[in-house]
């Protein structure tokens, strides 16, 4: 699984981030909020650094409706409980692509890069606590949320790095 966190390209990448990236970040800045840009800006250099990165082809405001609206995938954007909220339509509509165009981008990044809702790697810092998918393990064969366990099980899940954090008790 690709794990989201850095921003680092490779230099013959670089003008295709720059491009995609400003995309994301102008939607994020109207229709969402810094902490959505900023994975944004990760899944994008994620992408950017698969061998054979399959941003090289095809319009850079396709990939960008396909980045933001496979994070609202794995975020439950789409959900008009959740704040924020915006609906696929309008992802679509702010990057002038067709529906098919931005949910065919979608599904190559999910399936590219095993991005899933509720996924462990690509669900928003702020989101982190209220995930059970993050804090559920397999322990002695139980499946468990580990917050509920003892500390020493705890310590180990992150040291492992099974969990994003140390919860505190």
């Amino acid at each position: 699984m690709a794990k989201p966190g850095s921003e680092k390209v490779p230099p013959q990448m670089q003008s295709k981030f720059d491009e995609i990236t400003k995309l994301t970040d102008a939607f994020c800045s109207q229709s969402l909020n810094n902490e959505y840009a900023q994975m944004a800006r990760q899944l994008t250099a994620a992408l950017c650094r698969k061998r054979s990165s399959p941003l090289t082809t095809g319009k850079a405001n396709s990939w960008a409706c396909g980045i933001i609206h496979a994070l609202g995938m794995a975020n439950f954007l789409f959900d008009s409980s959740q704040t924020p909220h915006v609906k696929a339509t309008a992802i679509y509509k702010h990057f002038g692509v067709a529906e098919s165009t931005g949910q065919g981008k979608s599904k190559q990044i999910r399936d590219l890069m095993n991005i899933s809702q509720m996924d462990r790697y690509w669900t928003l810092p702020s989101r982190i606590d209220d995930n059970p998918m993050i804090w559920m393990l397999s322990v002695n064969g139980f499946i468990m949320d580990i917050r509920q366990a003892p500390h020493h099980l705890q310590e180990e899940a992150f040291h492992k790095g099974l969990i994003p954090y140390l919860p505190e008790n």
